[in-house]
């Protein structure tokens, strides 16, 4: 070995023991949020879908007024509607209308995220959804379906311990810290591997099965490696720009994009006094004839007389969740403020808001997914058998050094 890859496999020796552990714990809790949705689907399936009904949809009025029947205290803060037809409307409360017990809400499940989620301000100084309680509603019968408290669920926590956000700003550090020497780790690995000899390239590529135990562990920590290395590497710096705002300001600068998104606009005073405020089925109806073929609309109410109403609308094959329009409405007269299509977001935002969907594999939908959690569980295994190899080559090496000094 050359002196170069002799340094190189310092490196990667003692940077992999030194955050294997860490390394294991944040791969499988990845793998885990890789199919989330779908989880928390199946797990409690009553509360998101129901049984379609030939009759229409009943109006959001009625059901905001089923939702208050349900929770007399609670203030809507806005809706969120599909377009497939089995699907429950998601009433969401003003931060802090939970309505169970120390505001907390019903079952524990995973966080439906509005699409479009940043700022979610319906004004200017108020949030919208804010992260308050959900409540899933039938849009044929107005029956209550499922709540769901987003900060005290199952997922949620799997998300804060995979952030190390259960121990503040140190713990999201530490993570962004991992994640940078996980990158490392997987350059110094990409160096050991690439063999000198052309002839010894087709070994590295290949898994032999057949072999003993020993074999087989160092075929699953240098050919697995390399195959899942890229992957990897992708998730751990999408990893590296969730934990450091640094690097979100950086990407600002170099595409020359706002360094923070734009207060949403207010609403003008109304002309009469005591003007009612817009109605969010004229909201909804406005939206659609806007974009009668999106998937999904979000309505966000305003809480303040100067606030504005906000809509998200997901069209078809947006490349992830989060990439809806946006259209501002005066909150009293429903004229457009403003409005913004996906493509005309700045770029930073646009690459910014890339970094979760491509970290937990949701870009493209399920095949990534599948691909996320694949490699994710690989991801897992390879600080086991790097170790394991490091064990196997010091026992040699004292195997071979007992002849020697027997002789002396």
């Amino acid at each position: 070995m050359t002196p170069v890859k002799s340094a190189f496999r310092t490196i990667h020796l003692w940077l992999g023991l030194a955050s294997g552990l860490i390394i294991v714990f944040v791969c499988l809790t990845g793998s885990v949020l890789a199919f989330e949705q779908e989880i928390e689907h199946a797990w409690h399936r009553e509360r998101y879908f129901v049984a379609p009904a030939t009759t229409p949809r009943l109006p959001l009025a009625q059901l905001a007024e089923a939702v208050k029947a349900h929770k007399p205290k609670a203030r809507i803060g806005g809706f969120k509607l599909y377009a497939d037809p089995a699907r429950t409307v998601e009433v969401s409360l003003a931060g802090g209308d939970a309505g169970g017990k120390n505001g907390k809400g019903g079952p524990r499940g995973s966080e439906s995220r509005m699409p479009g989620k940043g700022p979610e301000k319906g004004g200017k100084g108020g949030k919208g959804d804010g992260g308050g309680p959900r409540i899933f509603i039938n849009p044929y019968t107005a029956a209550i379906t499922g709540e769901l408290n987003p900060r005290d669920n199952f997922f949620k926590t799997v998300e804060q311990l995979h952030r190390g956000l259960v121990a503040g700003k140190i713990g999201k550090l530490v993570m962004g810290v991992s994640a940078t020497v996980f990158l490392f780790i997987l350059g110094t690995g990409l160096v050991l591997w690439w063999p000198i000899a052309r002839k010894a390239l087709t070994p590295r590529l290949k898994v032999k099965w057949g072999s003993g135990w020993k074999r087989l562990n160092h075929d699953f920590h240098i050919s697995l490696g390399f195959y899942a290395s890229v992957f990897l590497f992708i998730m751990a710096l999408t990893g590296v720009g969730m934990s450091f705002d640094w690097v979100g300001a950086g990407i600002n600068r170099l595409t020359h994009s706002p360094l923070k998104r734009p207060e949403p606009p207010t609403s003008a005073a109304p002309a009469v006094a005591g003007t009612a405020p817009f109605a969010a089925d004229a909201v909804l109806a406005l939206a659609r004839q806007q974009a009668p073929d999106a998937e999904l609309f979000s309505v966000q109410m305003p809480k303040e007389p100067t606030g504005s109403i906000r809509v998200a609308i997901l069209r078809p094959n947006a490349i992830t969740e989060n990439a809806t329009d946006e259209v501002y409405l005066d909150q009293y007269s429903g004229r457009v403020i403003s409005s913004q299509n996906y493509a005309q977001r700045p770029v930073g935002q646009r690459i910014r808001g890339l970094f979760k969907p491509v970290h937990t594999g949701a870009i493209f939908g399920l095949p990534t997914k599948i691909l996320a959690f694949v490699i994710g569980l690989l991801g897992a295994t390879f600080p086991i058998t790097g170790t394991i190899m490091w064990l196997n080559r010091r026992r040699k090496s004292r195997r071979n050094m007992r002849p020697q000094l027997q002789a002396v």
